[in-house]
């Protein structure tokens, strides 16, 4: 597929026998090829031979379907020879008898590699396409160039038959999971087994043995005198452990031992922890360890890897084509061996590049070059690569759901206004309150006093589905995408721009449609009732949380809008207080915001995201109708409501945080989400204000992810979301930017009697894939936002040296894992100014780690930091060769004694 990818390769006829046969073995792939068919300006053409009278044909007796299929491929080759005699007809295919045949024909067949060479002189990027896959003298020729021996040493050992890890597993010798690789050193890696009860902990690469992350592999357990506990160091740029380091021995022109894997800075997201291990054991035990012995199933991406190519000396670039060792932005991949004649421009590039195969006598897995993206460190570039990295779809929406949107300029019709099923509000002060610059304003709310006392607050909700409707083109692609991604200086939306930010977005000054959500309360927040009804309303104001928070402040202000925000916000604050005496959590999370060149987008100042008020009067009114909905709709459709949970937490979740608190005499209880409520709101020190949040925010990263799940797919019991403490929940507040919301409007318009629940809703199959792709782009979605603001972090520190204050989360033999809360970044701190060899330092300053009281002590006693200290680094943006450059964090001298608390403004 890469290789038709590529632009150079067009007037390509698809017969639909292949597409047949590609959707029944790859579903990925051929999903890429109905892309390619799709878009007109590539010209690749499918025709339907299986339904022509001409190329139709039958299987003979004794014909296999691989053959009779190939002889179907000839037989269209020869009908177009027939037809448009003037034109050459080429059959490509890399089946060497179907070539044979072919020929014997009379058809010209070629395959990938005998194309690529015909147009090498004019096309030479085809040749990598096909160059790793080759096989034969071409394997030969890359161990001529790589200086190695043809006959290499076995490294790995040879995966395991699947008849025989079946049975393994049904003795219990075997333990079936997915690898997790650790994103900050991937010389460790991870598997959970429902088989086993303790994560099972794969140390070094022999032991993955050609394992990717996210690959279903089988385990087998080390004896227990090998087992051992994760490493108490930061990986450094060298980091290669004692068995890696010997099978790198046994490859003796392997420079590449030297992997770039040293521990990186990164933009820390809510739920996710430094280094990512689970493992929490305390160091005096050990840990179950174990090792791969096959792969139940492979997860290579279909979409490749973005990375950049190793430097190398300029000689060898000159060499024509020559191996070349590619490094992959994520660490938890290993390095992949490409074969390319064009290293010398593409040194300096980020590429994309797939994996082919994994010999057991190669140290690292072979691929392919797919493209080049752009200059390594180019904004543009750089943005691609965490697109295709989080797997973002970014493709243009095609005509046919583009027709599914009314046309522009779209107003409320008379109809909708006449429709006895939906009430008008446009009476009501209401306004919307959102970050600056929201175009896509999902909700907009209101509160008023009523006569006899009480309150009435309405959340009102775009009605996305009056113009999304189920089983079309619009609503295919909406649940694929499932959601709208938001990166630093871009939007990628779910749905067509005219529907997110016009017909849809409740702007003020406009009559809208919505689906509303009105509550009666008393004055104390008690719910007297509530109705839930289409309506159309017309927005009094589209405010900022800082302009919603200024009018509340201003007591000079007495207007309509203002009142409402006031007497809401009053009711919010109620609200909020019940909730937290239930036990709901109040985490803290390291979300920063930048000040963008309004021309080049360019970062100019970044700093920690402000939380108003007005945000958690916002979010208290959200959570309401959440949970609201989610009570409506599981009661009327037990078995298939859309419902959202947030696992309970096991207790080896908290003890690394456990520890660190105990370390500086607070006691954190985790048992219940009420117990932790009240001891993360004991976790004070006097004379460190900052403190508080800090032991939230690593409280948030011991929590699970919340996911999205069918009602009747597990019991009543696990429906409870934990950080909320409620017993269920949902997503309603948001259908423009989450298809989940979409359902969730759906089964509430059933609900409440205005529609008949689509039949696809109730199908057990579809709905699963569908909630599951909606938890995968979720997650990609946030990992894309992260990444974004990590990256414009390093613009932003480029060219700007900074000294700033760092908090402690973690304690190392060789150093430290650092918080800088003013940017929102975590990395690791080496105890030497240049990453270690080795644990030593190699004669510098040594240290000893304690890891009961989480404390590093210096050799000589002269430094002493314990997690939570407060250090003072030098935050700065260092490029090596070919313009790759990184953020790194080292300690100021004379200035850090870790004594002193931190106040942040």
């Amino acid at each position: 597929m890469d290789f038709l990818e590529n632009e150079a390769v067009d007037n390509v006829v698809v017969p639909s026998t292949v597409l047949q046969e590609t959707k029944k073995n790859n579903l990925s792939v051929y999903n890429r090829l109905r892309n390619l068919c799709a878009a007109k300006e590539r010209k690749f053409y499918v025709f339907s031979n299986e339904n022509h009278r001409d190329t139709y044909i039958t299987a003979t007796e004794g014909e296999s379907p691989n053959d009779r299929n190939d002889r179907a491929i000839r037989v269209t080759a020869q009908w177009y020879m027939k037809e448009i005699p003037d034109i050459r007809i080429l059959l490509l295919t890399n089946d060497a008898e179907n070539r044979r045949r072919a020929k014997s024909e009379g058809i010209l067949a070629v395959s990938t590699k005998e194309y690529a060479e015909a147009r090498k002189a004019t096309n030479p990027m085809l040749i990598d396409l096909v160059v790793a896959s080759s096989g034969g003298e071409s394997n030969a020729r890359m161990d001529a160039v790589d200086g190695r021996h043809s006959k290499r040493q076995r490294i790995y050992e040879e995966h395991k038959l699947m008849s025989d890890i079946t049975v393994g597993l049904k003795q219990g010798r075997f333990h079936q999971g997915t690898l997790r690789v650790n994103t900050y050193n991937p010389f460790e890696g991870y598997v959970s087994s429902e088989s086993i009860e303790e994560e099972i902990l794969i140390a070094g690469r022999v032991h993955m043995n050609r394992a990717f992350d996210g690959d279903v592999v089988a385990v087998e357990l080390l004896p227990e005198q090998e087992w051992r506990v994760p490493s108490r160091s930061l990986p450094s740029s060298l980091a290669v452990n004692g068995e890696d380091r010997a099978v790198a021995e046994e490859e003796q022109d392997e420079s590449a031992v030297e992997e770039e894997v040293g521990a990186g800075v990164a933009q820390i997201n809510p739920g996710e922890d430094y280094g990512g291990a689970p493992i929490t054991t305390e160091s005096s035990g050990r840990h179950p360890c174990g090792r791969v012995v096959g792969i139940i199933k492979r997860n290579w991406r279909t979409r490749g890897y973005c990375g950049s190519l190793r430097p190398m000396a300029k000689e060898k670039l000159q060499m024509g084509t020559i191996s070349c060792l590619f490094v992959p932005v994520e660490r938890k991949f290993p390095i992949i061996r490409m074969t390319t004649r064009q290293a010398a421009q593409l040194m300096d590039q980020r590429i994309l590049v797939s994996v082919d195969t994994w010999d057991i006598d190669s140290l690292y897995p072979s691929g392919h070059y797919v493209r080049a993206l752009g200059p390594i460190g180019d904004k543009d570039t750089e943005t691609e690569v965490l697109i295709i990295e989080n797997d973002i779809n970014t493709a243009p929406f095609s005509v046919e759901v583009h027709s599914c949107v009314p046309a522009l300029p779209w107003s409320v019709s008379k109809e909708d206004l006449s429709d006895p099923n939906r009430r008008d509000l446009r009476h009501l002060s209401i306004c919307s309150v959102d970050p600056p610059g929201c175009k896509d304003i999902d909700d907009a709310l209101h509160c008023r006093k009523l006569e006899n006392g009480n309150v009435e607050i309405g959340v009102h909700i775009a009605d996305v589905t009056h113009f999304l409707k189920p089983n079309t083109a619009m609503d295919d692609e909406a649940a694929l995408r499932s959601t709208t991604v938001y990166l630093v200086q871009r939007r990628i939306d779910m749905l067509p721009k005219p529907l997110t930010e016009d017909i849809c977005s409740l702007r003020a000054g406009v009559d809208r449609l919505a689906f509303s959500v009105v509550w009666e309360m008393t004055p104390h927040a008690d719910i007297v009732k509530y109705d839930v009804t289409k309506s159309v309303i017309s927005s009094k104001a589209a405010l900022t949380y800082a302009e919603a928070q200024s009018r509340i402040d201003d007591q000079r202000l007495h207007d309509e809008v203002t009142q409402s925000l006031r007497e809401m916000n009053r009711i919010a604050k109620i609200l909020r207080q019940r909730r937290a005496d239930a036990g709901a959590l109040s985490l803290a999370s390291p979300e920063v915001k930048f000040e963008l060149d309004t021309e080049t987008h360019d970062p100019l100042d970044v700093g920690m995201y402000q939380v108003r008020e007005t945000n958690q009067m916002v979010e208290e009114m959200m959570l309401l109708a959440n949970i609201t909905v989610a009570k409506q709709i599981e009661s009327a459709f037990p078995s298939c409501a859309v419902l959202r949970r947030h696992p309970t937490p096991t207790p080896k979740m908290f003890e690394s945080l456990i520890k660190a608190c105990n370390a500086v005499g607070i006691m954190l209880d985790p048992s219940t989400s009420k117990t932790l409520a009240i001891s993360l709101d004991a976790a004070v020190k006097p004379d460190d204000a900052f403190f508080n949040k800090m032991v939230r925010i690593m409280a948030t990263r011991c929590l699970t992810q919340a996911i999205y799940f069918r009602s009747g797919d597990v019991s009543k019991e696990e429906y409870r979301h934990y950080g909320l403490a409620t017993p269920i929940y949902t997503h309603f507040t948001s259908p423009i930017r989450r298809y989940a919301d979409v359902l969730v409007h759906r089964l509430l318009m059933a609900a409440i009697g205005l529609t008949i629940l689509p039949d696809n809703m109730t199908e057990r199959d579809r709905m699963k894939a569908i909630v599951d792709n909606m938890n995968y782009r979720h997650r990609n979605a946030q990992m894309a936002g992260r990444a974004s603001v990590g990256l414009h972090t390093l613009i932003f520190f480029k060219d700007r040296p900074t000294v700033a204050d760092a908090r402690v989360t973690r304690v190392r033999a060789n150093g430290l894992i650092v918080f800088v809360p003013k940017f929102g970044i975590e990395g690791p701190l080496y105890f030497s100014s240049n990453p270690p060899e080795n644990e030593a330092g190699d004669g510098r300053v040594q240290f000893a780690l304690d890891d009961h009281t989480q404390t590093a002590v210096s050799l000589d006693g002269q430094l002493r930091f314990q997690v939570f200290d407060t250090v003072t680094v030098d935050i700065r943006v260092e490029e090596s060769q070919g313009h790759r450059r990184k953020l790194v964090l080292a300690l100021c001298p004379d200035v850090n004694k870790a004594t002193q608390p931190m106040v942040v403004g």
